[in-house]
């Protein structure tokens, strides 16, 4: 391998892991991310932009996305739960996620049925199924019906969005 290329690797993985200590770091000082609260939440945009990280409230409220293979857990293996990243809301059992080998976290199926909402999607001219978080609304990815058995859906996250939690 050239030196350009190991450089350039390291780089790369050292951003990612500041981009996830960071992330953290912004959940910890966030008053509304509680795991255990289940209402709804409605908060203004400037409510949400004090307390989410840049990249997180670009994904989460303005609808963007992370380039792919670029975003935290898309390679994670370990055991636990995803978490809304905004409000700590319940979401999906990394006993449902698999390697969809598109470079964002994928999960054959939510945690249960009140964990995500979803909604349709027609921009870029597309028509897609947004997945939002049920309980704040936040923007977590789509929907998309070439997932695995058993029910060969695909839900397509961005890892911002997620928050992890290792199962101990």
């Amino acid at each position: 391998m050239k030196k350009g290329t190991i450089l350039f690797s390291l780089v790369l993985l050292l951003t990612g892991i500041m981009s996830c200590n960071a992330q953290q770091q912004d959940e910890t000082k966030n008053p509304y991310y509680k795991p255990t609260d289940n209402s709804k939440i409605a908060l203004s945009d400037a409510q949400w932009k004090k307390v989410l990280a840049p990249k997180v409230y670009n994904i989460m409220r303005e609808k963007g996305t992370e380039a792919p293979n670029t975003g935290p857990y898309v390679h994670n293996p370990k055991k636990g739960i995803y978490y809304c990243a905004a409000c700590g809301h319940l979401l999906f059992s990394s006993e449902t996620k698999f390697d969809s080998g598109t470079g964002w976290p994928s999960f054959y199926q939510p945690f249960n049925d009140a964990s995500v909402a979803q909604a349709k999607d027609n921009s870029y001219g597309m028509e897609r199924d947004e997945v939002v978080c049920a309980r704040c609304g936040g923007h977590l990815g789509h929907v998309f019906d070439d997932g695995p058995a058993p029910t060969h859906l695909r839900y397509c996250m961005n890892g911002y969005a997620l928050h992890f939690e290792e199962k101990k």
